[in-house]
């Protein structure tokens, strides 16, 4: 008698184990990274305002730097007044700091009340306002440890040490080959800490990772029903293995002998068998490929069909003399390939559910403070920070697409994070006026309509040369189909880059901020421009405009902007798209796209961007500002050593 009822249990209990553990691994992977050497504080703190002269800046984090640490004093005018660094003496904490960590696949606390110093020597104060310092170095854990803080200077100026000289000086070349292999491009270490009270001793209920709320004991209501609906899946689908069993048991066959190939292939994935009698044995019974459930494989096949090393599932056929007889099934196991398509498939579901409760319980909000956190890897179809911010807010970059030290640039691919540019024309005659389309497509191929607006647009067009001149700042427009539209003139025969900067929104909520981009073509004899020098100063219509600061390799460095008119005429810069200027960097070479956003506010009467140059090379900057209602733009070359 064929035992399908038994095959089913089989068949079920491998797609059992697969599907849990893989639920397993996606519930594990929700959570956050584990990592240490946080900053913990500051001397002066972040945001501190200082009156009297200061001689050094103190970094106290939770483990010692890695020995080839890299740290920078900038001043209010953008020249870098630090000179080296040193380890400091341990002193403790003025509140403890909580980091998390992943042992035997779950998240225990540990606290610090501890701070490991580095000093960072000031060598003088050359003017008042706003000092900031930037650190990058690497933690124990291999983890990066990146960031910046600011503290304000309206003190008397201190004049600078006989032949001093601002330094220029880069990290060490292993230290950002270090930080390269994470990835990581955050403001503050990509740590997951909290910072807790002297008073309040470590919670024993705090081993699963905190989720932004007071409550620390636990993943939070919604996982725990994720898991329980896991759970309920698993006992739904024993209960259904044992009463297939117990059916098989208890009914009867109608029948037996040899499976016919049109009823093999059409009931219960079997397989099709030919049996000859003989002296009472079987003699070569040869499984084949069923329609539901079978199939042929090398190494061993699932549900029926023919394999190399062993069969799984497929129909038995008694040995002995058997009549050429269709074979009948017990009673109910007609419909098994129905029920096991509506188990599986209930089963998927269950744990999906269950799996995004617990990403809903978990990984909406990160351990620090309750702020959303950037998307893993594969989540919200991007790996790029998400654009968690008002427009112009704080010090950042965009990462990029890749895993590589080139993660700080984007636009050198059309596609990234499940989205393609696809444009509509890949030509157009120079200096002729022309519409450009494209669409944005999703993985479905479908026009992507849905956008996130950031800096009052959905979306940004950025066109330049490949000799870097001609750069445009667009604004196209989208049809209800998704197809996007906007003039473009280009005066010069030649190739060009369009990038499509725009956000999308993740499942969790969160902005996903994407660049990519596409080669354009004005055919024609091409003469290529070479790039200017390197100058701090340059003009913008009738305005000057000076650039200062210190690009550095894998380091957000500030970069300041300052606009001036005739001297009895004071520039009064208008915000323009959410911001006082917006700033594109594009490297030299493979058109590397870097899109910084500045501070919400003028800092001392200059636009403040923070940036982090992605490689060593040469990069043109396009300065976007607004005065009296025009947008001018400034350009200048920055060369990164």
């Amino acid at each position: 008698m064929r035992r399908l009822p038994q095959t089913c249990g089989r068949v079920v209990s491998g797609l059992l184990a697969l599907l849990l553990a893989s639920a397993v691994a996606l519930l594990a992977s929700a959570q956050p990274a584990a990592a240490h050497g946080t900053l913990a504080m500051s001397t002066p703190a972040s945001g501190a305002t200082v009156s009297e002269p200061l001689t050094s800046v103190q970094l106290y984090f939770t483990e010692k730097a890695a020995a080839n640490a890299f740290f920078t004093i900038t001043a209010p005018g953008g020249v870098r007044v630090d000179n080296g660094w040193s380890y400091g003496e341990p002193k403790p904490l003025d509140k403890p700091v909580r980091e998390y960590f992943l042992v035997n696949g779950q998240f225990e606390p540990r606290e610090y009340t501890t701070g490991f110093p580095a000093v960072v020597p000031v060598s003088h104060l050359p003017a008042k306002g706003q000092y900031s310092v930037s650190y990058l170095s690497v933690a124990s854990d291999g983890d990066t440890v990146r960031g910046t803080l600011t503290f304000r200077y309206n003190g008397r100026v201190t004049a600078a040490p006989q032949g001093w000289s601002p330094p220029s000086t880069q990290p060490d070349p292993a230290l950002v080959a270090a930080t390269e292999q994470h990835g990581s491009s955050g403001q503050a270490s990509a740590v997951p800490t909290t910072a807790v009270e002297p008073a309040a001793p470590p919670s024993s209920a705090a081993a699963a990772p905190p989720t932004g709320s007071t409550d620390e004991s636990g993943p939070g209501a919604l996982a725990w029903v994720g898991w329980v609906v896991a759970v309920a899946a698993a006992g739904a689908v024993a209960g259904f293995v044992v009463w297939r069993r117990r059916s098989a048991s208890t009914g009867k066959s109608t029948g037996r002998g040899r499976t016919s190939s049109a009823t093999s292939g059409r009931r219960g994935g079997g397989a099709r068998s030919t049996t000859r009698t003989g002296a009472g044995r079987t003699v070569g019974a040869k499984p084949s490929a069923g329609k539901v459930g079978g199939g042929r494989a090398n190494g061993g096949t699932v549900g029926g069909g023919r394999a190399n090393g062993g069969t799984v599932g497929a129909a038995t056929v008694d040995p002995g003399p058997r009549p050429d007889t269709d074979l009948a099934v017990t009673p109910g196991s007609r419909l098994s390939n129905t029920h096991l398509a509506l188990l599986v498939g209930g089963l998927v579901i269950a744990l999906l559910a269950g799996f995004g409760l617990a990403r809903i319980g978990t990984g909406d909000e990160s351990p620090a403070g309750g702020t959303a956190r950037p998307p893993a890897a594969g989540q919200a179809e991007s790996a790029t920070d998400g654009h968690q911010h008002p427009a112009g807010t704080g010090p950042h970059t965009h990462r990029g697409d890749g895993a590589t030290g080139e993660t700080l640039a984007t636009g050198t691919t059309v596609s990234a994070g499940g989205y393609t540019l696809q444009p509509l024309e890949r030509s157009q005659p120079p200096g002729v006026r022309a519409d450009y389309r494209f669409r944005i497509v999703g993985t479905d191929r479908q026009p992507a309509t849905r956008f996130a607006v950031v800096h009052d647009k959905p979306l940004h067009l950025i066109v330049v040369g490949r000799d870097l001149s001609g750069y445009q700042h667009l604004h196209p427009t989208m049809a209800p189909d998704g197809t996007w539209s906007v003039p473009v003139t280009l005066a010069r025969p030649g190739g060009y880059r369009v990038y499509a900067d725009f956000s999308v929104t993740a499942t969790n909520g969160t902005q996903v901020p994407l660049v990519l981009g596409v080669d354009h073509t004005v055919p024609g004899a091409h003469t290529p421009t070479a790039l200017p020098p390197v100058q701090a100063e340059t003009t913008a219509g009738p305005y000057a405009v000076s650039m200062n600061g210190t690009p550095t390799v894998g380091v957000t460095a500030p970069m300041h902007f300052q606009v001036s008119g005739a001297p009895t005429t004071p520039v009064q810069l208008e915000p323009h798209l959410g911001a006082y200027g917006h700033l594109v960097v594009v490297r030299e070479g493979d058109l590397g796209y870097v899109h910084v956003h500045p501070e919400p506010e003028l800092v001392d009467g200059s636009v403040k961007f923070w940036l982090t140059a992605p490689s060593s090379g040469r990069y043109r900057a396009f300065f976007d500002f607004q005065v009296a209602g025009k947008v001018h733009t400034a350009e200048f070359t920055i060369n990164v050593p």
